[in-house]
């Protein structure tokens, strides 16, 4: 075993790993190309079962499923219109994406020039346009996919059962595989191929070499989640206010059925659903894939030990989502071939059981890769390992670290499943709160979403802990890249809900046999739970993701081997954390009023279309309501309200590391990240919960009571006609006040954390060479102001702790002494400003405690005596 001071150590497979990568790329895309041919062959005709099977053509009839002509070429008309919508709002909504792209790619060359260099420039906006680009290929062949399946799921639920399930299922499924499979092969294969290109200028082999070249391809992160914001904000505007729309002024006011064709809504509400939960969605996790690969990347490439074991070594994060990508594969034909759903019970069983063959199926093949490439290897005290910021790892830590981010991520979504599906005792006590009313609904609903926050967030801090104990940040970037290794197979059930959803829609505007929509209907509940399981893995990466930039972050502040550490006590950082903190309001409050702003636009024309047409409110009526205007306001609002947020985002960070400097940014970061994980989860969770609340309610879950309840919603045979009841109108009113949480602000919180630490990484350099990186700040307030301020803050403290303890005081007594107690402060910190002898300035950044001498950074002699006599 070699050891580091010494010399090199043994190289890794370089070809092994190369080849890897490249090949597991290609099957994603072969696959997907697959799975598009299979999703192909279902042809367009709800008929068309009489040529397959005459014997199923008889059932078919006998169940009064035999559609008419009208009905099929009402079938693709509603496809069409609904393909053109999409195409219409994606074309739109790309080309402010393209000025965009253009425009920052500008400014990142002047910018960065000015602070590394213009070769560094001109790699780095490199990277951010092939990033950019990729990301906008994803969503659009996401939203393809998407439209292309969603009329042919239809078709499926026309046939009977058992086969009606069957091919219902797969239908969806397999259009979610082209979505999943489509992105993470191309993911990997541009993320290589940019690295392959920029590689031979920079000599890669040493430690400054590989840091400069990452430096530049973590610009490829940023382009992906700059397009992933307005994608995400834009279509979750979209989407949110035509559903809002469409509910408040078709289903609450006019007691219309939902996708009824008579709303003309309906047509932006089924758009809508391709365009944010897919389009956005693909794009988001592509950013996440993107960011936390350049992080584990960047990272890695500060140890001299991985860098000089070889390109292997280097590229191991790679291989990692590659073989991911053949593990998706493998589980993808257990829901469709080997355990195919058969029956309404079947649904949640075979997509559970994804999630966990996925991870089984991965866990052995994280170990092989890991034991393969990283070095193992004696550097002084480390042993069999190799040494990464500062912590001595080992190719067994770091496939520990991969596996807490695998399971960790199987766990918060079999969480986000518990709170969300009406299989179990949540949902259904909120349905039961709707008994009492819409306010009774919305406070069980903001209760669970609160508690559904509790177990993943502790979740995340284990994986967060255990993995920085292991490998430091490397460890956590690592532990992100676990939770998206099998991300392939989450975008297969993410992008499954909406297809059921259009799917549903698109039989009620036929209107089909009701047994096509009850199957739909079934298929879309699930899709609502496997919806958030998926906006859960998001979150959780998202929130790793964050944290493993943000360590990408400080690795470049701290470039030169000098440890950095992050003091809340400085007084720059404390604030930055409370700014931080505030933004993920700030923005959830931007986008839930634009979609409030859109949603009301909406319900005005569609109450102005009722009014010009009373023929709209007469069932079955031949008259059709203008849905071209309606998908018009949803897509200008979209397009429009999607800057200011992006805006908020994108500048903040870049504002207060050039006004404020790199110890702000730290504070900003670390408050965004805390901050955001556990509102996205309660606000993605409530409205998941609200959502399948009433469907349950609707599957007549709860007929008994409405009946005992409502006695006037029974009607002369019997039946409980419970979409007419008042239980179930709460239960819409919470659904509505749901949708713009759990599909628009929650989802988009995700691309707040990522995008704000990859901007931090871009821009560090920029946030350095202003005032040695105190920012503007730093020509105002001098060094030495603010660690007097500092050091006063820290002896006050002392001599506090140092006061005998009285008895217990009563309520005046307590409030004289904590007024005494702030007056006390504050004079101390005012004298120990005028009277604290001047001081050095610090050699490095000042992000490390300044009353303390931290390991490895040079202290100044006087710095320490004062320290001293401060105690």
């Amino acid at each position: 075993m070699a050891s580091c001071p010494a010399g090199a150590l043994p190289v890794g497979p370089t070809i092994g790993a190369e080849s890897l990568i490249i090949i597991t790329g290609l099957i994603g895309i072969f696959f997907a190309l697959f799975l598009h041919r299979r999703v192909a062959a279902v042809r367009l005709d709800v008929a068309q079962v009489e040529e397959e099977d005459e014997t199923m053509m008889m059932s078919v009839k006998e169940a009064g499923q035999n559609q008419t002509f009208e009905q099929n070429e009402r079938l693709r008309e509603l496809y069409a219109a609904i393909s053109n919508g999409a195409n219409s709002f994606l074309f739109s909504e790309y080309k402010l994406c393209t000025v965009f792209v253009v425009f920052l790619a500008g400014v990142i060359v002047g910018l960065v020039s000015w602070s590394s260099g213009r070769e560094t420039a001109i790699f780095t906006a490199t990277s951010f346009v092939v990033g950019a680009l990729t990301s906008m290929l994803s969503g659009y062949i996401g939203m393809r996919v998407a439209v292309f399946s969603n009329a042919r799921c239809t078709v499926g639920a026309v046939k009977p059962a058992p086969h009606g399930w069957t091919e219902s299922f797969n239908t969806a499924f397999r259009a979610g595989g082209v979505m999943g499979f489509s992105l993470c092969g191309l993911a990997l294969l541009c993320l290589y191929a940019l690295v392959v290109f920029l590689a031979p200028s920079f000599s890669w082999g040493t430690t400054a070499g590989a840091m400069k070249l990452f430096d530049c391809i973590a610009g490829f992160g940023l382009g992906g989640s700059a397009v992933a914001m307005f994608g995400r904000v834009g279509g979750g505007i979209y989407t949110k206010a035509a559903d809002v729309g469409a509910d408040l002024a078709g289903k609450v006011v006019q007691d219309l059925p939902e996708d009824d064709p008579h709303n003309p809504g309906t047509i932006a509400d089924n758009v809508g659903d391709n365009v944010g939960d897919v389009a956005g969605m693909g794009s988001d996790l592509f950013g996440s894939f993107g960011e936390a690969s350049c992080a584990a990347l960047l990272v890695g490439a500060s140890s001299p030990m991985i860098v000089a074991a070889g390109w292997g070594a280097l590229m191991f994060p790679l291989t990692v989502s590659g073989v991911g990508i053949v593990v998706c594969l493998i589980t993808n034909f257990v829901a469709t071939d080997l355990s195919p759903v058969r029956k309404e019970a079947d649904i949640e069983r075979v997509l559970k059981t994804q999630l966990l063959v996925s991870s089984l199926l991965m866990t052995p093949c994280v170990y092989a890769l890991a034991v393969t490439l990283l070095p193992a290897a004696t550097c002084g005290m480390c042993v069999g390992g190799f040494v990464v910021g500062g912590v001595c790892s080992s190719p067994l830590k770091a496939f520990f670290c991969v596996g807490f981010g695998l399971w960790g991520g199987c766990v918060i979504g079999f969480v986000t499943e518990y709170y969300t599906s009406f299989s179990y005792s949540p949902v259904k006590e909120v349905a039961n709160a709707c008994r009492t009313g819409a306010a009774t609904n919305i406070i069980y609903g903001l209760a669970l979403g609160y508690k559904s926050a509790i177990v993943p967030v502790f979740v995340v801090a284990f994986i967060v802990f255990g993995a920085h104990s292991l490998a430091g940040f490397y460890g956590i970037s690592l532990a992100a890249l676990g939770m998206l290794a099998t991300l392939a197979t989450c975008l297969t059930i993410d992008v499954y809900g909406p297809v059921c959803d259009n799917a549903g829609g698109i039989a009620e505007m036929c209107e089909l046999h009701p047994s096509v929509r009850e199957k739909t209907d079934a298929l879309d509940a699930a899709g609502n739970t496997t919806a958030a399981i998926g906006k859960g893995f998001a979150i959780g990466s998202a929130c790793l993701v964050g944290l493993a930039l943000f360590g990408a972050f400080v690795t470049r502040l701290n470039d030169t081997g000098a440890k950095v550490t992050v003091d809340l006590l400085d007084p720059l950082t404390f604030a930055g954390l409370l700014v931080g903190s505030m933004l993920p309001y700030w923005f959830s409050a931007m986008t839930m009023k634009s979609v409030g702003k859109a949603a009301n636009e909406m319900v005005i024309e569609i109450k102005r279309q009722f009014d010009a047409n009373p023929n709209l409110l007469i069932p079955n009526h031949p008259d059709r309501p203008d849905y071209d205007t309606c998908i018009k306001i949803s897509t200008d609002a979209s397009l429009q309200e999607m800057i200011a947020p992006g805006a908020l985002v994108m500048l903040s960070p870049v504002l207060c590391g050039v006004c404020f400097g790199t110890r702000c940014v730290t504070g900003l970061l670390a408050g965004a990240i805390a901050s955001s994980v556990q509102m996205a989860i309660s606000s993605s969770n409530t409205g998941g919960a609200w959502d399948n609340a009433k469907k349950y309610i609707s599957k007549g879950a709860m007929d008994a009571v409405i009946g005992e309840e409502e006695p006037e919603t029974v009607d002369n045979t019997g039946k409980v006609q419970t979409k007419k009841s008042q239980i179930f109108k709460a239960a819409v009113t919470g659904d509505t006040v749901g949708d713009p949480l759990k599909d628009t602000s929650g989802p988009a919180l995700n691309i707040l954390m990522k995008l704000m630490a990859i901007i931090s990484v871009v821009f560090a350099p920029l946030f350095l060479a202003i005032k040695d990186g105190d920012g503007l700040l730093g020509f105002v307030v001098h060094d030495k102001d603010v660690a007097a301020a500092h050091d006063a803050v820290v002896a006050a403290t002392r001599r506090l702790a140092q006061v005998p303890v009285a008895s217990p005081a009563g309520g005046g007594e307590l409030v004289a002494m904590a007024f005494g107690l702030v007056v006390g402060v504050g004079g101390v910190l005012a004298v120990q400003r005028a009277t604290a002898p001047p001081r050095a300035k610090a050699a490095k950044p000042a992000l490390v405690c300044r009353a303390a001498k931290v390991e490895g950074t040079p202290v100044e002699p006087r710095l320490l005596a004062h320290t001293a006599s401060l105690a």
